[in-house]
C-alpha cells in the first residue's frame, strides 16, 4: 500500500485519510494529536506515495498553532550599532606575490 499525502490537511483530516489507506499515524510534536482538529500537516515521514505495510506508522508534524512557539527568535537586522566597515580586509593584508612568504 501507499502513504497518503497527509501535508495541507487539518488533523482531522489526516486521520481520516490515514485511516481509509490502513495507516496509523503518530504526532511527536502533538501529544494530545487525538483531539486536534484544525492544525496543519506541514510534514510527514514516509513521503507520500511510499510502499509500507498495512498498519504501518506515518508520522506528521504540524504547524505552530496561536501562542505556541516562536519565541520571539525572528529577524535580528539591522544590528545596532552597525558593525564597522571592512570585514575581512580589515584584518588581512592585501594580496601580494604567494612567494614572497617563502623568501
Amino acid at each position: 500500500m501507499r502513504v497518503p499525502r497527509l501535508v495541507g490537511l487539518m488533523a482531522m483530516d489526516a486521520r481520516e485519510a490515514a485511516a481509509k489507506q490502513g495507516v496509523l499515524l503518530a504526532a511527536p510534536d502533538r501529544p494530545e494529536f487525538h483531539l486536534i482538529v484544525v492544525d496543519y500537516v506541514v510534514r510527514q515521514y514516509p513521503l507520500p506515495g511510499a510502499e509500507v505495510p498495512r498498519g504501518a506508522v506515518v508520522t506528521v508534524w504540524f504547524d505552530l498553532g496561536e501562542g505556541e512557539g516562536g519565541g520571539g527568535a525572528g529577524v535580528r537586522e539591522p544590528r545596532l550599532p552597525i558593525p564597522p566597515p571592512g570585514g575581512l580586509r580589515r584584518e588581512l593584508d592585501e594580496p601580494g606575490s604567494a612567494f614572497e612568504v617563502l623568501r
